[in-house]
């Protein structure tokens, strides 16, 4: 079972040079199975910061270049990584309602987006039982600039990214259990897929042709100066 959960595909190009050298220079290999995992866990939930690439469907060196990522991009580099570092593991696909977005995405982007949004999370294979990694996609600053703008003590959330039942203390962390940042937004669950090439082959990408293209040339970088600006408050 474990080796379909261990091989590369197109999007997890684990075996490019960029991703066996950030492996080797962190030295996570030498760590222990949980460790390796919260490793990887800790550089892309933190150091790919949130934010809006040019497609969901970017190979994992793609995204590492990028330096920054959505649910379904930090879902491929994180699985390239744990790939890269022998932890089996999978994906598992949903959509979320476009009501988690609202706050980031706004006026007529809003209006225009669909109402349901590809979502994607890893899964990985840890003592025999398969372990969501769904809050690995906001990462910490971002977070605290969120909770500037709301009430102190805020619990249930939607919206700007965040369905969670309580945003002062999110399930984010690793502590070997699953971690969620935007549970409560999943409107519908498709399953497990062995890779996210799988995954987009049946259901595809978000947005195709004309909406696509504007996305990619300018709706994506509204949406990243938005996050910005919430990212900017935590300091």
């Amino acid at each position: 079972m474990n080796t379909e959960y261990l091989r590369a595909t197109d999007l997890l190009d684990f075996g490019t040079e960029s991703l066996q050298a950030l492996v080797a220079a962190r030295g996570w290999k030498q760590l222990a199975p949980a460790d390796r995992i919260g490793a990887a866990y800790a550089f892309v939930r933190d150091e790919i910061a949130f934010g809006y690439n040019a497609s969901d469907v970017l190979p994992a060196s793609a995204v590492l270049a990028d330096g920054y990522g959505q649910c379904n991009t930090k879902t491929t580099l994180l699985m390239a990584l744990l790939r890269a570092l022998d932890v089996p593991c999978r994906v598992n696909g949903a959509t979320i309602h476009k009501r988690l977005q609202k706050g980031v995405v706004n006026g007529a982007f809003y209006l225009a987006a669909p109402t349901s949004i590809n979502h994607t999370w890893t899964e990985v294979l840890l003592d025999g039982h398969w372990v969501g990694l769904e809050g690995v996609i906001l990462d910490a600053s971002y977070l605290r600039g969120l909770r500037t703008t709301v009430p102190e003590g805020t619990t249930a959330f939607l919206g700007f990214g965040v369905g969670t039942a309580n945003l002062a203390a999110p399930p984010v962390e690793w502590q070997g259990e699953a971690t969620w940042i935007q549970r409560s937004g999943v409107n519908q669950d498709f399953g497990a897929y062995p890779d996210p090439d799988a995954y987009y082959a049946k259901h595809g990408d978000n947005l195709r042709g004309l909406r696509a293209w504007v996305y990619r040339a300018w709706v994506r970088h509204v949406l990243n100066r938005n996050v910005a600006r919430i990212r900017s408050l935590s300091a």
